[in-house]
């Protein structure tokens, strides 16, 4: 079992930066792919970002691409996103997910954990 707490999100005007982190707050993100995924008020949640669970691949949605990055620690145990020249249209509740030695993918279906979601408002 693993729980994971999402951190870092919060109000930022656009062109800001912010950093999420996702920690496992009981047992081990080691061996799990882990992928970002945000939902914006009366939308679906959509894919941001993954990354493979051996840390060799990683994967973007196209609006974010150049602009956020996603990385984990050796350890495996917090996993990052470094969002860049944030927009309004990013303003979202952002996911970390977790998919046990999965190759991080953007479809929602294989992520096995979830964790509860931090608040991102960019503001224009």
């Amino acid at each position: 079992q693993v729980h994971m707490v999402e951190s870092g999100g919060g109000l930022v005007q656009a062109g800001g930066s912010l950093r999420l982190s996702c920690a496992a707050s009981a047992g081990t993100l080691r061996n799990y792919a882990m992928g970002w995924f945000r939902q914006a008020p009366g939308k679906e949640r959509e894919f941001v970002a993954a990354i493979s669970w051996n840390g060799e691949s990683t994967y973007y949605t196209d609006s974010v691409k150049d602009r956020f990055t996603i990385s984990s620690d050796n350890a495996k145990k917090t996993v990052y996103l470094q969002m860049n020249s944030l927009k309004p249209e990013d303003t979202a509740v952002y996911y970390c997910a977790a998919d046990y030695v999965g190759g991080g993918s953007a479809s929602p279906s294989p992520y096995e954990y979830w964790g509860q979601g931090t608040q991102v408002t960019v503001s224009s």
